[in-house]
């Protein structure tokens, strides 16, 4: 699958469809979630899992404490710099891996393991460890198991690195989001180009098999002048996967991004080209572009997988060792099990009375139809293949098929006799385009849709 960019994109067409892409204190949507499913809900479809005990799981753990609060920050966090209350916290994830490994019957072989937060490495090394022995304890992490875990390279030393490859994560993903001073000053996140320079190679000394930065494109006083000097920076590093976000700000679930101005954040249209121009970067220099917003050198599991079709995507994100099953732990955490979409609840006191009298602490949930599965599936065939066969979009996609083979006429699709293909200009209003079908593209995002509350 090809990786190029096109040389340009219409003025007419980067107006015309800007505002496809999320806007400035646009509400979250509420996609298929019911807040009347709760813990027995989950607990059922735990014991369902459990009468097939040759399925493998991943498991998605939330950590949701940091130091400070970065003021685009749109994810579930509670400031602290209180370590009794990191320990608590351990220890009623503790019982909760308990409550859910008990009705699935004992140890399950795990396939993927992600750490997010929050700040999950503002653990001190002894709760780090701890962490990685209450998930031990309770399922099964093989050598080839996908270990992952999400720094802030403020807060990583070589130390650290060192402990978190000898307890098994070879993928480590560092929240860069900008390297100009002044963008870094006015979202709240100082951290220079040194510094990220300086973990990244250790990331690699240590040994670390994947090495990801995280990039924001749209925030306060970014031209393309100052985005493509932190570009230039990242190409020059060489990360082997990046991930480029668009802000989203969302004031109403999160205050402290009323400390923003409004009025330094790029235009619609501007943000637009700032993407663009992060898609021509990468792409010229080695760069698969896969699916929305994700970038991964040609050697990369993710783009060797793209290749071969086999690539997937689920709320950690694009994978290549998709299972049945993600269960989800911590305050806000996203699974779904027995094809059943469950979300935690997302303040800690919340989460912590319901493990406390017994219960798996649900917040809200959704049972998946067979109408709902197949909708979603094309969909994310779609978003990993940029492609919509058309025996998939049959009874459950039909509206949209058609609607997305109106815009054939802006060239940002083709119509064959049994499938639509996204063209290599589509690619850039990718994220547009599956808004023709909101509700069942959005469900993944609920960790940031709906944890905003801390």
């Amino acid at each position: 699958m090809s990786s190029a960019a096109p040389a340009e994109i219409s003025r007419d067409l980067l107006e015309r469809f800007a505002d496809s892409a999320p806007r400035y204190d646009r509400p979250g949507p509420l996609p298929l979630w019911d807040d009347d499913f709760g813990s027995s809900e989950y607990d059922a479809a735990l014991r369902a899992v459990a009468r097939r005990p040759d399925e493998a799981v991943s498991l998605y753990v939330h950590v949701p404490f940091c130091p400070g609060r970065c003021l685009y920050c749109g994810c579930n966090t509670t400031i602290t710099h209180d370590s009794a209350r990191m320990d608590n916290y351990l220890d009623v994830l503790e019982r909760e891996f308990a409550l859910v490994s008990e009705r699935v019957d004992g140890a399950r072989d795990v396939l993927q393991l992600h750490l997010a937060g929050g700040t999950p490495n503002y653990l001190n090394d002894a709760q780090l460890t701890r962490l990685s022995e209450i998930i031990e304890r309770r399922f099964r992490i093989l050598p080839d198991t996908d270990q992952s875990i999400e720094c802030d390279p403020r807060r990583t030393s070589a130390g650290q690195l060192e402990l978190l490859h000898a307890l098994g994560y070879r993928r480590v993903s560092f929240g860069v989001q900008d390297l100009d001073p002044q963008v870094q000053r006015a979202i709240g996140r100082i951290q220079s180009a040194d510094l990220v320079r300086d973990v990244y190679w250790m990331a690699r000394e240590v040994g670390f098999e994947t090495i990801g930065f995280d990039l924001i494109y749209g925030l306060p006083h970014q031209t393309p002048e100052t985005f493509r000097t932190t570009l230039d920076a990242v190409v020059e590093m060489a990360p082997d996967r990046i991930a480029c976000f668009g802000y989203s700000r969302g004031t109403d679930r999160g205050p402290h991004q009323h400390a923003i101005d409004v009025h330094q954040l790029p235009s619609a249209t501007a943000r637009q080209e700032l993407f663009h121009d992060a898609v021509n970067a990468f792409t010229s220099s080695g760069y698969r572009w896969i699916g929305l917003d994700t970038f991964a050198l040609e050697t990369d599991d993710l783009a060797i997988a793209q290749d071969e079709r086999r690539l997937a995507r689920n709320c950690i994100g694009y994978t290549t060792s998709p299972s049945s099953h993600l269960l989800g732990f911590g305050t806000g955490a996203v699974g779904e099990v027995d094809g059943q979409c469950i979300q935690n609840e997302s303040t800690i006191e919340a989460w912590e009375a319901g493990i406390t009298h017994g219960e798996l602490p649900v917040a809200r949930g959704h049972r998946l139809s067979p109408l709902d599965r197949r909708r979603r599936d094309a969909i994310a065939h779609m978003i990993c293949n940029l492609e919509l066969p058309a025996a998939l979009a049959e009874g459950c996609l039909d509206d949209e098929y058609a609607r997305l083979a109106g815009y054939v006429a802006d060239g940002l699709v083709t119509v064959e006799p049994d499938r639509l293909r996204i063209t290599p200009t589509g690619r850039f209003f990718l994220r547009g385009l599956c808004t023709e079908h909101e509700a069942y593209f959005n469900w993944d995002r609920a960790r940031w849709h709906f944890s905003r509350t801390n």
